[in-house]
């Protein structure tokens, strides 16, 4: 019990971080709250963690109702995640910052960016929403839910954290390094959505109504 636990949270945590990417998110969020008091930033970060991880956390418990109502199956989703998940990692490997103009040029009339737009779509963005869906339909069991659950509540305290300490990682770091950094993740999402297509496939093929057509 506590092993799946464990295995599930850390599973679910290692899925979610390439596409929340906490570290890469600091830049945007403390160019957006640049002329804000440390005491206002820190609520800033609290509010944000909690919104991007409510998001999540919303559809992968809607997950399955969301599936069994629309009639889709888990090979679809996956195979279509998977295409979705590698569109996100192609975007990702090839801007060379993530629209940080245009996310301080939409949100500088409202002094309040927790839930747009850093919540979403920067942090749960639709290949983040996408693996949560996908998460929720490979944990049947109890220990899987309550497991991935915990892994998500772990991301939002690594992203609070990151948005916390942002300004020395950013020292750290530097431009060159999140760059890089951004390239690093970019082929650890384009290697989930191969993953993700190649699970979906195998699905497909093992559906017992495509069996009966083959042999038509």
């Amino acid at each position: 019990m506590i092993s799946q636990l464990a295995s599930s949270a850390i599973a679910t945590f290692l899925a979610l971080f390439p596409f929340t990417n906490p570290l890469g998110v600091v830049p945007i969020f403390y160019s957006l709250t640049a002329y804000e008091t440390p005491r206002t930033r820190r609520y800033q970060a609290r509010q944000v963690a909690l919104n991007a991880i409510a998001i999540l956390v919303l559809f992968f418990l809607a997950g399955r109702l969301i599936l069994d109502w629309l009639g889709i199956s888990l090979g679809v989703l996956q195979v279509a995640g998977g295409l979705l998940v590698a569109r996100t990692a192609w975007d990702l490997g090839n801007r060379h910052s993530p629209s940080l103009a245009e996310v301080a040029g939409e949100s500088s009339f409202n002094q309040d960016i927790s839930l747009i737009p850093m919540a979403i779509p920067i942090i749960s963005g639709p290949g983040a929403i996408g693996m949560a869906i996908a998460l929720a339909a490979q944990n049947s069991h109890g220990a899987g839910y309550v497991g991935s659950l915990l892994g998500m509540g772990l991301l939002g305290l690594t992203l609070y954290l990151c948005l916390c300490l942002g300004e020395p990682i950013i020292r750290v770091l530097g431009r060159r390094g999140l760059k890089a950094l951004n390239q690093v993740l970019s082929f650890f999402i384009l290697a989930l959505a191969i993953q993700l297509i190649f699970n979906g496939t195998l699905t497909l093929l093992q559906d017992p109504s495509l069996t009966k057509l083959l042999r038509i």
